[in-house]
């Protein structure tokens, strides 16, 4: 398997991503938030489509615009509990906005 672990102050569009399975973003800090950029570069931009994992300091609450953003799997911190982590998730039923996964508005979609 083929990883890269990227900066979070490297260009990703000065990446080889061929034959790259899987690319860890960084967040040294949860004040830092380019990693979020670079994910939406990867998947946006670049079509990056291996995995893209977060690590460093993830917190929960940033889990769903990990997500939104590209982001397939996310490092948690040892002693995190999972069932308040997977709760973020069921906190919000749609987005206004497009993302990653929905590129289109939900008010384009209903059209």
């Amino acid at each position: 398997m083929k990883v890269i672990e990227l900066p979070n102050d490297a260009n990703p569009f000065d990446l080889d991503l061929a034959g790259v399975d899987r690319i860890d973003l960084q967040f040294p800090k949860f004040t830092d938030g380019r990693a979020f950029s670079q994910a939406r570069l990867l998947r946006g931009r670049l079509k990056f489509a291996g995995e893209l994992r977060a690590t460093g300091e993830v917190l929960i609450d940033q889990l769903v615009q990990m997500a939104r953003c590209g982001f397939d799997v996310a490092v948690l911190r040892e002693g995190l509990d999972m069932a308040d982590a997977q709760r973020q998730f069921d906190r919000f039923k749609g987005f206004y906005q497009g993302d990653v996964t929905h590129p289109l508005p939900h008010f384009r979609e209903a059209a």
